[in-house]
């Protein structure tokens, strides 16, 4: 009787302490992992940012990407023809892919599509009312967006300024068609440009200059093929704000002229100017006349020696720079 009392009495005694350890052991699991966390065991591999854990349970959480995706217009939810119901659960739904178009009242903004299909903006850089076209392989003045100032398209291989190209950029205050190929510009292209001030238009091939609007002060035209016939007589008097002309490097033989009063710097190096006229800046009938203005005078390069014509230089504050005597 003694042997299973003492068997029974060990087995209750191991019963209870089981019992005891297994709140223990789910504690001690609890306070590493806590309380309904669940954990994807990846073997070695410890995550680099391993303070920061990942609940995957929030899927939505993890699919929310914001404003990161432009929002899908979906545009047909029937299914195709010739699928049967069953099929169309599967069928994924059509998007709208369509390009966005850019609204008419936009054109005075962006410019008028161009030759590439393209409004100018896209093409060139606008940036306030000043465009930017250089070395962007123009045959042609692209359309202007209406509040244009400044317009840059030099390194271009522009060949003709038509009449219409600045049609109704009345802001329009400098153009600079520097290096292009440009053999001929419409009377009427620049003539009607109220507010134009600066005109550059070095390294091209003109041979004449076009009729220009009063408020011009910026004629630059060097390296062209310039020659004396193409400058109307009076045009450059009639420019009553023109103060800088550079001429340089051309093919005119002769002093243009008249010259208007606002002039202070004229510029005519390089060219095949042999003789000049008594009143090609002064006027010889007034001897107290005097262009005070007209401090910049360039002759040299040029085939004419300054010191035959004496009596042409007494109204300037300053004598021409050329070769003398």
């Amino acid at each position: 009787m003694k042997l299973p009392a003492f068997l029974s009495l060990l087995a209750l005694v191991l019963l209870e302490v089981g019992t005891a350890s297994l709140p223990k052991e789910r504690k001690r699991r609890d306070e590493m992992h806590g309380e309904g966390d669940s954990y994807v065991v990846l073997g070695n591999y410890v995550p680099d940012n391993y303070d920061e854990v990942i609940d995957l349970s929030d899927y939505e959480g993890l699919m929310d990407y914001g404003d990161q995706l432009p929002e899908a217009k979906v545009t047909n939810l029937a299914p195709p023809t010739g699928i049967s119901s069953a099929q169309s659960t599967m069928t994924p739904r059509t998007l709208s892919l369509k390009p966005t178009m850019i609204r008419s009242t936009e054109l005075g903004v962006l410019g008028s599509p161009n030759s590439h299909g393209l409004p100018t903006c896209l093409i060139c850089v606008c940036l306030g009312s000043s465009v930017y076209c250089d070395d962007a392989d123009l045959e042609n003045i692209p359309p202007l967006p209406k509040t244009t100032t400044y317009l840059y398209a030099r390194f271009n291989r522009i060949r003709r300024i038509r009449a219409g190209d600045f049609k109704g950029l009345t802001k329009l205050k400098r153009i600079d068609l520097s290096s292009n190929s440009i053999s001929s510009i419409d009377d009427d292209a620049l003539r009607l440009l109220p507010a134009l001030q600066d005109l550059i238009l070095p390294e091209n091939q003109l041979a004449a200059l076009p009729v220009l609007p009063p408020a011009i002060e910026v004629l630059d035209a060097r390296h062209n093929q310039l020659q004396s016939s193409g400058i109307q007589p009076e045009a450059l008097r009639a420019l009553e704000k023109l103060q800088f002309l550079y001429l340089a490097d051309n093919l005119l033989d002769s002093i243009p002229g008249p010259l208007p009063p606002s002039l202070r710097s004229l510029h005519l190096q390089n060219n095949m100017i042999e003789t000049m006229q008594r009143d090609a800046f002064c006027d010889p009938e007034e001897h107290k006349h005097s262009r005070r203005r007209l401090e910049d005078i360039r002759l040299d390069g040029n085939p004419i020696n300054l010191g035959l014509f004496p009596s042409a230089y007494f109204c300037l504050p300053r004598l021409p720079t050329g070769h003398c005597c």
